[in-house]
């Protein structure tokens, strides 16, 4: 584990931010908390009422020594998470998220101190919001990663199956992370992501039960084969 990328990030962040945007110089504000489990920066501009509304939060892995922003995939109904590469993308998604806050017509995005994602009635769309609404809030799940993408099955250029294991540090359970992509004969690329989530108790009856019955599946080969 180790803070030396989030330091040295956190460190010229802010004054790199005013100096690219002048009106973020004007009126954005930042923040950090280091005391959670993934640090956080958080940006937000200060209202009339001295309140503050967040319009960005980025979130740091020590672990795998990454920023990364969360949102929630409407069509997918699971949460979502983008992963920083460097510096520059880091400034790019606080600016983007400024200009888009500042937008009347763009979707404004507020983050809460639980991650609560919810839907505003006063506009359209769903928001990271410091207004709380339990009948409206879906769960965001805070994933500790083990492994890697692992690539389970690839024809190149026509489809790609991967998979990741990761731990929900909410309660310790399992999460097992699908990601289809799928080549188009216009070469465009489609990602169908899923999530599936299970007990340390129900681990080895799943494993066993795949292991026992594998003899029963058919394979891609056999089907083409058909």
């Amino acid at each position: 584990m180790s803070m030396e990328w989030f330091n040295r990030v956190t460190s010229e962040l802010q004054d790199h931010l005013k100096s690219i945007c002048e009106e973020y110089d004007q009126t954005g504000h930042m923040t950090i908390n280091q005391s959670a489990k993934h640090p956080r920066i958080e940006f937000f501009v200060e209202t009339e009422d001295d309140e503050r509304d967040y319009f960005c939060t980025l979130l740091f892995d020590p672990y795998n020594t990454e920023f990364y922003i969360e949102s929630f995939d409407l069509s997918l109904e699971q949460p979502t998470r983008v992963i920083l590469s460097d510096f520059e993308a880091v400034v790019d998604a606080v600016h983007h998220s400024f200009h888009d806050f500042m937008s009347e017509d763009s979707e404004v995005y507020y983050v809460d101190e639980d991650e609560n994602i919810l839907e505003d009635e006063e506009v359209e769309g769903y928001y990271l919001s410091e207004v709380i609404d339990d009948e409206e809030t879906l769960e965001v799940i805070d994933v500790e990663w083990e492994t890697p993408e692992v690539t389970a099955f690839q024809i190149e250029d026509e489809i790609e199956v991967t998979y990741q294991f990761g731990v929900d540090s909410a309660n310790g359970d399992g999460v097992l992370r699908r990601v289809n992509r799928v080549w188009t004969e216009d070469e465009e690329l489609v990602e169908d992501e899923s999530t599936f989530t299970f007990s340390k108790e129900e681990a080895s009856t799943i494993i066993a039960m795949i292991a026992s019955h594998m003899h029963t599946m058919t394979g891609y080969d056999e089907i083409s084969n058909l």
